[in-house]
């Protein structure tokens, strides 16, 4: 087995590679929605909204949880559940960078999207293109473009 590379990103590109992954279940994108439009759900009143178990609901808002998207208060038996807000700042901040630099020229860039990556293996001369191979008539392959 081979030794999977870390690379050291900056917190709060962590902070979004996190929140992201806490979202990317449609369920939890519901859960936060829910608790957008009215904070301080309990889970049952999400499995009252949410037509899933109760035990499903609260793995989602486990992850939720991992996330740091939601902060738990605890009020006697209940568990009571809103939006960490400046965690949503975050992602809202890096969205809005990337969206503002969506139509200049990648040589302009000037946000986190300019990170630098040599491209390896054998196709790597086809980088920049859209390839289709002659043998393969009936299907058109795209070779994604590595980032440079």
């Amino acid at each position: 087995m081979g030794v999977t590379k870390r690379l050291g990103f900056d917190k709060e590109t962590e902070a979004i590679g996190k929140i992201c992954k806490a979202l990317g279940h449609p369920t939890r994108i519901e859960i936060m929605t829910l608790l957008w439009k009215r904070d301080n759900r309990t889970c049952g009143e999400l499995v009252e909204l949410i037509p899933l178990a109760q035990s499903t609901i609260s793995k989602h808002l486990l992850e939720l949880k991992k996330g740091n998207l939601v902060r738990i208060k605890n009020e006697g038996k209940k568990s009571i559940y809103s939006i960490e807000v400046e965690n949503i700042q975050i992602l809202k901040k890096y969205l809005t960078s990337y969206i503002s630099t969506i139509e200049i020229s990648e040589q302009n860039k000037s946000t986190v999207l300019t990170t630098k990556h040599k491209a390896r293996g054998r196709n790597s001369h086809l980088k920049q293109y859209n390839y289709q191979f002659p043998d393969k008539k009936n299907k058109a392959i795209e070779i994604l473009a590595i980032c440079e």
